[in-house]
């Protein structure tokens, strides 16, 4: 059971001191909070973790967190370091089982605050069930790290002998979309620009892995996964065309948008295509498999998973729409950042 108060002395030290990351007692007591927040490993007063791996075939990732405002609808940074490098396991095809944690903190920022993201990442790691197992802690100077940025490793097993890549991607698969697009992005740029909706609009981030894992069990054949943040669906499409040396013709009357996202996007002058989530991804199933793994994405509850297009053979490993009203045209890759600091 998670003790709910903090336990560094808040009346002595409301806020990260340069001395937090001196190495000396009040690092010590930092160390003492995350511990409590995550729970013990065998590693503990080790330099490093001694982990246990039930395969010879693990999938490794790492990835940073910066996004801004610390705390927006639907998630914190906190939760969302831990979704992001979860499902960048999944996509890979893997159970995902230890992450590490690396915290960049500010000098200044609010003790409270630090739980907060702490709590938020204990029980992320507990619905996503992996095990947080080593971690690092460094402070910066006031003025110099906008609070606090979370770096992510994640180790996982891979337990089948399926080849989940770009490269396996084949004229004729059809491309599942698990749910509807553009949520957290535009979440994100809601609060950071003070925006008001009529609706909340909330971020979609939630940990993959588990839903992939049951099209695995399931001997459902997955060629690729991908899951769509920054650059969204558009971004992915193109990355996975050009390595597979295919094209993609997807339809956007099948591509579910929400009313009030599609609004706020129209407002920002955003297309949704290029919108970042951060817990929606596509899957690449031959044909004969589509309709089963349809059944599972959309046993999940808050998936609206639909089959939005095809794989054709295409020499020019283009992407293209069919629009509602009829017309068709190339979904290309951005060339700029439309939206900094979402992830």
């Amino acid at each position: 059971m998670i003790n709910l108060s903090c336990p560094i002395p808040l009346q002595q030290y409301p806020h990260i001191l340069m001395a937090h990351g001196g190495g000396g007692r009040l690092m010590q007591q930092l160390i003492q909070m995350f511990l409590t927040a995550f729970g013990t490993a065998d590693s503990i007063g080790h330099d490093a973790a001694i982990l246990g791996l039930k395969s010879n075939k693990i999938a490794f990732t790492t990835d940073s967190y910066v996004v801004k405002p610390l705390f927006f609808p639907g998630g914190d940074i906190g939760s969302l370091a831990v979704n992001g490098t979860v499902n960048d396991l999944a996509m890979a095809g893997a159970r995902p089982l230890y992450l590490s944690v690396g915290f960049i903190l500010e000098e200044g920022l609010s003790i409270e605050t630090l739980w907060q993201v702490a709590l938020s990442i204990q029980q992320a790691a507990k619905i996503a069930n992996v095990k947080i197992v080593t971690g690092d802690t460094k402070v910066v100077d006031r003025g110099k790290g906008d609070g606090i940025f979370i770096n992510t490793t994640g180790i996982g097993v891979i337990e089948h002998s399926q080849i989940i890549a770009p490269q396996s991607v084949q004229p004729g698969d059809l491309i599942l979309l698990n749910g509807d697009l553009a949520r957290h992005g535009i979440a994100i740029m809601a609060v950071r620009e003070e925006l008001e909706f009529e609706t909340t609009i909330e971020s979609d981030s939630a940990a993959l892995a588990e839903e992939v894992l049951e099209l695995i069990a399931a001997n459902i054949e997955i060629h690729c996964l991908r899951d769509l943040t920054r650059g969204g669906l558009a971004s992915v499409l193109n990355e996975i065309a050009v390595a597979a040396k295919v094209g993609i013709e997807i339809d956007e009357s099948l591509i579910p948008v929400r009313e009030d996202v599609q609004g706020a996007c129209e407002i920002l002058g955003f297309d949704p295509l290029y919108v970042a989530n951060e817990g929606r991804f596509v899957a690449f199933i031959p044909q004969k498999h589509g309709d089963r793994a349809l059944e599972i994405m959309r046993s999940h509850p808050s998936s609206h998973a639909t089959i939005i297009g095809k794989v054709v053979a295409d020499q020019n490993w283009l992407v293209t729409l069919q629009s509602v009203i009829g017309s068709k045209r190339i979904v290309d890759l951005l060339s700029g950042e439309q939206l900094p600091r979402i992830c």
